[in-house]
């Protein structure tokens, strides 16, 4: 692991640091690093996520995964106003040091998410968590 990703993870561990992925159980964003150059597919996803290859995995857009909560409201009070600034700069972190960003969700009702991109020495860097929907 390179010294650029290492710190990509520090920044993303900072960023995250006590904000939650919220569905039927809220659970903690986690940062990691792979050292991986290989082309960055589903079937390299469910590898390198140690998943089966015959899985169910989606790939979508940040905005499908941090749309609403880094979207402040009218009825927001003052603490969901700023987690909804929380989540703005955890996007922007995520934006500003990574490239080729994809989010996969892996499985079914409790769903792996990772937020994946490159670093800029090459290796993938994220978060991961995971969302329960029944």
């Amino acid at each position: 692991m390179s010294n650029s990703s290492e710190q990509t993870a520090a920044k993303l561990k900072d960023a995250c640091s006590g904000l939650f992925m919220p569905s039927e159980s809220d659970y903690p964003f986690e940062p990691f690093v792979w050292s991986c150059t290989s082309e960055l597919t589903p079937e390299k996803i469910l590898e390198l996520t140690g998943h089966p290859q015959n899985a169910p995995i989606q790939t979508v857009d940040m905005d499908h995964l941090f749309g609403k909560l880094a979207q402040e409201q009218e009825w927001h009070d003052d603490q969901q106003k700023e987690n909804v600034s929380k989540y703005r700069h955890l996007v922007e972190v995520l934006q500003s040091n990574l490239s080729d960003i994809r989010v996969y969700r892996i499985g079914k009702r409790s769903i792996d998410v990772y937020v994946v991109g490159k670093t800029e020495s090459g290796d993938l860097a994220g978060l991961t968590t995971k969302v329960v929907e029944t």
